[in-house]
């Protein structure tokens, strides 16, 4: 079985890269791609997808390095400021020049996320299609109509909800907004951050509920896990958030786990 994780953040301390102005709270400690490689070589994952940290903003260069050093390894995601009227350009520099495949954009609930209802979205969701890259989307659910407006006028994009859009199994308004997106084809989920959500010890199973209904409103060709290091470290381990999914969710059929664990992701990022 190929396993291939979608999504992980990735920074390290070295002046030469430094934190966004906007930045007032960086990690204490790094979190380098050689660190990641070793978690990598110990659980059997055969490539990752790294997923441009918030803490450097827009500037995408520490990530590609690490695409450039271990090219057979990684594949990246960017950011742009999508508040930029620039930014459909930006994601073609750093497709084209730097190698990544795909955009992340985080639209917030409230105000510092309005943006999202404004213009610039069409432009970047356009430029994203015609580049062929997949576009990440790190929101609430509340965002979620939004999003299915646009990708009415997008059909042919690409796009990942990010950890479930961290949907309160509790809620059933949100399960129901992260549930309407299956009538978009081409839409996929992230069924991470499990541990996040859930107000239990691991293997949380008071959120695998709402897993099974996105993974049979979905279908397993349209989900994937991740493992969202460093940040699941905060709640968990590196090895449990794989082992949750593989041992733990039992409603996965066996034929399902190669596309939960890496079938999905290698439709929208070809490892070579």
């Amino acid at each position: 079985m190929r396993i291939v994780d979608p999504h992980v953040h990735i920074w390290g301390t070295a002046p030469e890269f430094p934190w966004a102005p906007e930045t007032t709270e960086p990690p204490d400690e790094p979190a380098t791609p050689e660190m990641l490689l070793e978690l990598m070589s110990a659980n059997g994952i055969e490539g990752t997808v790294l997923v441009q940290v918030i803490y450097y903003r827009w500037d995408n260069t520490y990530t590609a390095k690490a695409l450039r050093d271990y090219p057979d390894k990684f594949m990246g995601v960017c950011r742009v400021n999508p508040e930029d009227p620039a930014a459909p350009d930006r994601l073609t520099y750093w497709t084209q020049e730097h190698g990544f495949h795909g955009v992340r954009i985080s639209p917030a609930p409230g105000p510092p996320g309005d943006w999202f209802e404004g213009p610039l979205m069409d432009p970047l969701f356009e430029r994203a299609t015609s580049l062929g890259v997949p576009l990440l989307v790190l929101t609430k659910p509340s965002r979620l109509p939004r999003l299915s407006q646009l990708l009415d006028r997008h059909q042919e994009l690409d796009v990942v909800i990010d950890h479930m859009a961290d949907a309160s199994p509790g809620d059933e308004t949100q399960v129901t907004q992260l549930l309407d997106l299956t009538r978009h084809p081409r839409v996929y989920v992230k069924i991470s951050h499990t541990w996040s959500i859930s107000k239990k010890g691991y293997p949380w199973r008071d959120t695998h509920g709402m897993v099974k209904r996105v993974y049979e409103a979905f279908g397993a060709q349209r989900i994937m896990w991740a493992t969202d290091w460093p940040v699941c470290l905060r709640s968990t381990t590196y090895p449990r958030t794989l082992s949750l999914v593989r041992d733990e969710m039992g409603f996965i059929a066996p034929e399902d786990l190669e596309w939960v664990l890496g079938k999905t992701a290698l439709r929208l990022w070809p490892f070579e």
